[in-house]
């Protein structure tokens, strides 16, 4: 399989490594961020990022693509996305991320989700994706907005986060591929300024 490997001014969004387990570690583990992110067990240990690692590498290009964000100026791995359930005949995926709590509020998520949603409907060649929020995620829900989704409805108490046992209600989006060509430019245009 070719290397897939996406790179952005500050970033490399690439494959996973064995050895990135102890960034992984760092950023998973915050506290704040599992309670905001339903899958992520807390405390976070090696052994989880070891088998997420493991099971990413597995995955990767079959039915989802899991990219490490790595911070090129500090060679660390400071979060996670990818795209996952890629539905070849629907040509649709879900999206998900996350960023070390350290590297919040600095554009690196707003960075990444251009360089995926890219490769997502120009290499891919999907005409949707899907992402799912907590409703009480403020940042995340104004994240999906920034990017061009658009909110399709609210799930009622939909999933319950293994950190804190809470169940919540999810909002849904969607982005159309024509709808991203749209939102691209604005954001680019905010870059610039």
């Amino acid at each position: 399989m070719r290397v897939i490997q996406l790179t952005t001014e500050r970033l490399i969004l690439r494959k996973p490594k064995k050895s990135d387990w102890k960034d992984i570690v760092e950023g998973a583990g915050e506290y704040d961020l599992a309670k905001t992110y339903n899958i992520l067990p807390h405390p976070y240990k090696k052994s989880d990022a070891e088998a997420f690692i493991t099971n990413s590498i597995k995955n990767f290009g079959k039915d989802r693509y899991t990219f490490v964000v790595e911070l090129k100026a500090e060679k660390k791995v400071i979060g996670v996305l990818g795209l996952r359930n890629i539905n070849q005949v629907n040509n649709t995926a879900n999206t998900d991320s996350w960023i070390n709590k350290k590297y919040w509020r600095q554009g690196y998520i707003t960075e990444a989700k251009i360089a995926l949603n890219d490769f997502a409907f120009s290499k891919l060649k999907l005409r949707r994706l899907d992402s799912s929020v907590y409703t009480t995620n403020k940042a995340s829900n104004a994240a999906q907005k920034k990017m061009g989704y658009r909110l399709e409805g609210t799930k009622r108490k939909a999933q319950r986060n293994v950190s804190t046992g809470k169940i919540h209600d999810v909002n849904i989006y969607g982005l159309l591929k024509e709808d991203w060509k749209k939102a691209k430019i604005k954001l680019l245009k905010k870059q610039i300024a």
